[in-house]
């Protein structure tokens, strides 16, 4: 039970939010936006995560499996009492007790007990697994969890979530209502045996005891999209970078672009590169102590993405509605990302002395190029100009190398003179790469002409996160806040015609005649 335990906390601790969802199959599922599960703990049952990635999956029927392996393996942890061996994720292994073999009584009974290191059984109603679960964490964090319900229709007849496209359960829809029609009796129990415990339950349909519709849920955890009018076509454009802190791991990079587009970024980015050519031989082969190996090279290869996660990451943004790129370091690299078709590149400032390579995609790339000016000066700015005359657009950042930058050396000024550059060379837009602390830098540099900004995200606290100091959480609210920051910078700006506003009015008035 104990290292049950420490590894549930330990996925539950990549999470700042009080929030946790439980995830079923119903239809009404449907009408709830991904991104709403994007920062919170999601516990899935049976083959639940075919409708979103979960970092929970509690089943015990071996027809999951094959449910699993069609669905890509989209959980962190399985729970099960089945022989299951996945590709990817954890397996924790506990015992099954049939609903036949005990009453209503001891099956509720463990859900309510407090007995300290009492076994995690897979109860035959699996939602009472999960929602023990969830008490387990809240002890663990010490604190309530407020825990919504999702997908819980208790209605056999009305099928499933859209997702759910093939039925791998064996039962005909006979048994399948006979199942699923007495869980809504041990959910209603449940309410009430639950109502003053660390957990918070939340059902979400158009029940009697439904607490919330999935419009409200929507709502609630993505209040934009009640209150934003249709974006401007030339808004300023916000880039979650994410660098490497998916740690090569594809459900973390997952969770790391829902929650960027829950927050409202216009791009994510990763990083690209070819390790055996970009760094020398003997640097891969040097002592490197990581968690992802003993070498050099084994800690730069977990952090590379693959073939089929590049694969991955351009239909997710496509089905998101979220634009992606990556800063492309090196030539076999740049011949890589051309078949993704590319809008934009980005150039980062690591690499600003590989004047051949720059040269290069300078002369073979017609679309926009993102450079960042970190640890440059007016002569490289110079060169710039002399070279990158082919693409159609030349986002210029401003940029320090400084992790965390400190105030004095942000240098906001530059953008307004990058500004000034654009009068004569049009392809260039003003932008600015945040390495400082919080939001006031970006918004000082919207309102000197940065027409993007960007800024280092990162997925919970961990020990090997990227640019840790400065990187903002995304499972807590940091990332969601600077977005904001910039939409409001965005709006004090306003426009550059003076002319009278309809909130102004004259205290006095001139009497005529």
């Amino acid at each position: 039970m104990e290292n049950f335990s420490n590894q549930v906390a330990s996925i539950a601790s990549t999470f700042g939010t009080d929030t946790i969802f439980i995830l079923g199959k119903g239809p009404s599922v449907d009408q709830i936006n991904p991104s709403v599960l994007a920062n919170a703990l999601v516990i899935g049952l049976n083959d639940a995560e075919r409708i979103a990635p979960c970092d929970i999956t509690i089943f015990h029927d071996e027809w999951v499996h094959e449910a699993l392996e069609a669905s890509g393996w989209r959980s962190r942890i399985y729970i099960t009492s089945t022989g299951l061996s996945a590709p990817r994720g954890d397996v924790l292994r506990t015992r099954y007790v049939p609903g036949s073999q005990e009453g209503t009584d001891m099956m509720m009974g463990r859900l309510v007990t407090d007995t300290p290191g009492q076994d995690f059984v897979i109860e035959d109603v699996l939602f009472l697994s999960a929602l023990r679960l969830a008490r387990l964490i809240a002890q663990q964090r010490g604190r309530t969890q407020t825990v919504y319900m999702l997908g819980f229709d208790f209605a056999a007849d009305k099928g499933y979530a859209h997702a759910i496209d093939h039925d791998y359960a064996p039962a005909q829809t006979g048994e399948r209502r006979a199942r699923i029609s007495p869980q809504e009796y041990y959910f209603v129990n449940t309410l009430y045996m639950l109502r003053d415990s660390e957990i918070d339950i939340q059902h979400v349909g158009d029940r009697a005891f439904s607490a919330l519709t999935p419009e409200e849920v929507n709502s609630r955890f993505l209040p934009e999209l009640d209150n934003a009018a249709t974006p401007s076509p030339d808004r300023v454009l916000i880039t979650a970078e994410l660098t490497t802190n998916h740690f090569g791991d594809r459900h973390r990079l997952e969770r790391m672009v829902r929650a960027a587009r829950a927050a409202g970024a216009d791009f994510v980015k990763v990083q690209k590169r070819d390790i055996e050519t970009f760094y020398p031989q003997e640097q891969l082969e040097s002592k490197y102590v990581s968690p992802f190996g003993a070498t050099f090279r084994d800690y730069r290869q977990a952090l590379e993405l693959s073939q089929e996660d590049f694969d991955f990451l351009d239909r997710l943004c496509r089905d998101l509605g979220i634009g992606w790129f990556a800063s492309v370091l090196d030539e076999p690299s740049f011949r890589f990302m051309q078949q993704f078709k590319p809008d934009l590149i980005k150039l980062p400032s690591t690499i600003s002395e590989h004047s051949d390579y720059l040269a290069h995609v300078a002369e073979n790339y017609r679309g926009g190029i993102v450079l960042s000016t970190g640890m440059t000066d007016t002569a490289y700015e110079s060169w710039v100009l002399e070279t990158f005359t082919k693409c159609d657009r030349l986002y210029l950042m401003q940029c320090n190398s400084a992790y965390p930058t400190p105030a004095h050396d942000c240098h906001i000024g530059v953008i307004r003179h990058y500004r000034d550059l654009a009068q004569d060379h049009p392809h260039i837009v003003p932008a600015y790469s945040s390495h400082d602390f919080g939001e006031t830098a970006s918004m000082l540099a919207v309102a000197a002409g940065a027409r993007m900004v960007e800024k280092h995200v990162k997925l919970g606290n961990t020990e090997w996160a990227h640019f840790d100091a400065v990187a903002l959480d995304l499972t807590t609210s940091e990332f969601s806040d600077y977005v904001s920051a910039i939409r409001e910078a965005e709006v004090i700006i306003g426009s550059e015609e003076k002319k009278v506003n309809e909130s102004e009015h004259h205290k006095y008035f001139r009497k005529v005649g």
